[in-house]
């Protein structure tokens, strides 16, 4: 398993060689070379598109578009998120969650996979050679399994596919439903990179994800006061915390499934 460290700080990218998650929206504006020292994925942004807005708010062509700038300023990506729906209960029917609104798209769950097939679609049609990934959304088992029999009608092999994003599980991660869906996509044949994964989370199905990211270490951070000799109020934004985070989560992990500190699966 591949874990990538979730960040904004698109400066990071010069500061560790361990694998990062940002944003395109954090990296699009580059206009002097930020090269980046390890390897990266680049993350569409569609939770806060969908939170804000309830749609998208960039065409395929502008995220596209996007998506070339980053790569010839701060170098190839390994792959990058398409633009796809979400099918969290609050993305769908809106309402509040701590400081955040959602809108809501007030859309069927069908409706948010057809949407996230047809994006991959026009993505991968506009762009073969920029390792956009398609990513697999839904609310249960079945339905999971429905998004999965949508992309193969359409031709798409997900088996064939070097990742296949494994989207809405953000919150049923540690949870007997989530490893449910987890176990069901992975038991197709498909190496599944979950969004959004926590502690608890990798402990119980993180040996059936080929990768997964998390910003978890921010709020851990918020919550306590800075590392010493840190002036800042709190470490939520330093890569310091983040890095020795990262080391103590993965130090927890089951051996068996404990990904190096590079980010690769030991032998």
């Amino acid at each position: 398993m591949c874990f990538y460290l979730t960040t904004h700080k698109k400066h990071w990218l010069r500061e560790t060689t361990v694998p990062l998650f940002l944003k395109s929206e954090h990296l699009r504006n580059c206009v002097k070379p930020l090269r980046a020292s390890g390897p990266y994925a680049v993350d569409s942004g569609g939770f806060s598109e969908l939170q804000r807005y309830g749609r998208w708010t960039r065409t395929a062509r502008q995220y596209v578009e996007d998506l070339r700038r980053i790569w010839e300023h701060v170098g190839p990506y390994e792959w990058a998120a398409g633009q796809d729906w979400m099918c969290e209960d609050l993305i769908i029917n809106g309402g509040t969650a701590g400081p955040l609104t959602f809108v809501g798209t007030h859309l069927s769950v069908a409706e948010h996979q057809a949407r996230t097939v047809r994006n991959f679609l026009d993505l991968r049609s506009l762009a073969p050679e920029l390792r956009i990934i398609p990513t697999l959304q839904g609310g249960s088992v079945a339905e999971y399994h429905a998004c999965a029999d949508l992309y193969e009608s359409y031709g798409v092999n997900l088996r064939r596919e070097p990742v296949v994003g494994l989207g809405s599980v953000c919150r049923l991660q540690s949870t007997r439903q989530g490893a449910q869906i987890v176990t069901a996509m992975a038991a197709r044949g498909y190496r599944l990179h979950g969004f959004g994964f926590k502690t608890l989370g990798l402990e119980r199905v993180g040996h059936l994800l080929a990768s997964a990211d998390s910003m978890a270490w921010s709020t851990h951070a918020r919550n306590r006061p800075p590392m010493p000799g840190h002036p800042h109020k709190n470490c939520a934004n330093c890569i310091d915390y983040a890095l020795n985070w990262r080391t103590r989560m993965l130090a927890k992990l089951p051996t068996w499934h404990q990904p190096t500190l590079e980010g690769r699966t030991a032998a």
